[in-house]
C-alpha cells in the first residue's frame, strides 16, 4: 500500500505539468470559441479544473492535447446550451444609450425575429410563412438577422453544407414567389426567371 501512495502524488504532479504545458493553447482556442478574453480565461481554467478533477479517465498513452481540446469544447458547448436555454432579463432605467451592434446571440431567436417580421410588408411576410419551416429558418437567421452560416449550423443543428442548401433553395423559392411583387415595384425586372 505504501508503494501506491507514494506514486500517486508523483502521477498527479506529473499528470498536472502535463496539462499545464497546454495551457496556453487551450487559451487559445478558448478564445477562438467565445471570441471574448475573459470567456476564455474561464473556460480555459474550467477545462483545466475537470482534467485535473477526472485525471482519473485519462488513459497512460493517450494524446493528452486531443483529451484536453474535447473537454474544452464539450464544456464551451454545455455552456453554450445553458445561456440559449436561460431567458434574458434587461432592466432598463431610460437613460441607456442603444446599441448600434446586432443582437447578441443569448436573445431569444423568436424574439428577434418577431420584432423583424414587423418590418416586413405582407407580401414577404406571406412569402416568406410560404417557405418549408427549416428553409424559412436559413433564410431569416442569414438574411434578417445576418447571423453567420457558422452559427446558422449551430442553431439549426446541422452541417454547414446543409445550411448553404437549405438558403440557396429558400432564397430561390422566395425570390419566385415575389418576382411580380418585385417589378411591380422596380426592385428586379419581373421576366427574370
Amino acid at each position: 500500500m505504501s508503494e501506491v501512495s507514494s506514486e500517486t502524488p508523483v502521477r498527479s504532479r506529473e499528470f498536472e505539468n502535463q496539462v499545464l504545458q497546454h495551457l496556453d493553447l487551450l487559451y487559445a482556442v478558448a478564445l477562438r470559441l467565445t471570441r471574448n478574453p475573459a470567456d476564455a480565461e474561464d473556460l480555459a481554467q474550467s477545462t483545466v479544473v475537470k482534467a485535473l478533477r477526472f485525471h482519473d479517465h485519462f488513459r497512460e498513452g493517450t494524446y493528452i492535447k486531443a483529451w484536453l481540446l474535447t473537454i474544452l469544447r464539450n464544456t464551451f458547448i454545455n455552456e453554450y446550451r445553458r445561456r440559449v436555454r436561460r431567458p434574458v432579463t434587461v432592466e432598463l432605467t431610460g437613460m441607456e444609450a442603444a446599441e448600434e451592434s446586432r443582437m447578441p446571440r443569448e436573445v431569444p431567436v423568436h424574439a428577434v425575429r418577431a420584432d423583424l417580421m414587423e418590418l416586413l410588408e405582407d407580401e414577404v411576410k406571406l412569402a416568406l410563412d410560404a417557405l418549408p419551416a427549416d428553409f424559412r429558418g436559413a433564410v431569416i437567421m442569414a438574411d434578417l438577422e445576418e447571423m453567420s452560416y457558422k452559427d446558422i449550423a449551430e442553431a439549426m443543428q446541422c452541417p454547414l453544407g446543409t445550411v448553404m442548401s437549405r438558403l440557396y433553395r429558400g432564397r430561390k423559392l422566395l425570390r419566385d414567389a415575389l418576382q411580380q411583387y418585385a417589378g411591380e415595384r422596380r426592385l428586379a425586372s419581373a421576366t427574370r426567371s
